[in-house]
């Protein structure tokens, strides 16, 4: 029997970038739309994540939460997708490095921004990140060879990397650079982040039409 795939989300947080993993994993999944501050909140949902946030997904009896992990996950839950380098291949240190580079100095240094927190000169150093300029730095030189974090190879990794890329230029967080806009407008149209968004759209577009009702 093969283990049910449950994802569980709100079409206008995080989850979109799990969606969009999904959607490239090419496996059938259940989808859960839970509410902020109440479903999201729900004692049967915080048995599954206690942080009472989304995404989480539940594969069988194995739940994944946080965007990244999940990303990892699924790649290699689902091999036949060719989302994940080899455990051999030393492309794994690099797909590695890049997706929890998203997950960790980029996701905090965006995040500071959009609160508008700025570590002092003198305590940069305590700062995991350092600056927001080190990080976009660095993020860069990920992508500007291209087409793709892996070269030639699409992965997990531009799933993740390219969602934070990709809103962070749209609402402001990250500057938008050439080789960020370039990277992004590869990403954008795939057969499944257009699926993504496409379905995640339609469920925001629903919520709306019943607010109204």
């Amino acid at each position: 029997m093969v283990d049910t795939l449950t994802f569980y989300t709100n079409p206008m947080s995080r989850g979109r970038i799990a969606r969009w993993m999904l959607e490239e994993v090419g496996q059938p999944y259940e989808t859960v739309v839970l509410g902020y501050g109440t479903s999201m909140k729900d004692p049967s949902y915080l048995a599954i994540n206690p942080m009472g946030k989304v995404p989480a997904i539940k594969h069988g009896d194995t739940v994944v939460t946080e965007g990244a992990a999940i990303c990892a996950y699924l790649a290699d839950a689902f091999p036949q997708a060719g989302l994940a380098p080899a455990t051999t291949d030393k492309a794994r240190g690099t797909y590695y490095r890049w997706m929890f580079f998203a997950a960790g100095p980029v996701e905090a240094a965006a995040s500071n921004k959009s609160m508008g927190w700025e570590a002092p000169a003198d305590k940069q150093g305590m700062v995991g990140y350092g600056t927001l300029g080190h990080v976009m730095d660095a993020l860069e030189t990920a992508v500007a060879k291209g087409p793709y974090i892996l070269g030639e190879k699409f992965s997990a990794a531009d799933v993740y990397v390219g969602a934070h890329i990709m809103w962070g230029m749209q609402f402001g967080t990250l500057e938008k650079r050439p080789a960020y806009e370039a990277y992004g407008a590869r990403l954008h149209n795939r057969p499944a982040a257009v699926r993504a968004r496409e379905l995640d759209d339609a469920l925001i577009a629903e919520q709306q039409k019943q607010q109204q009702s």
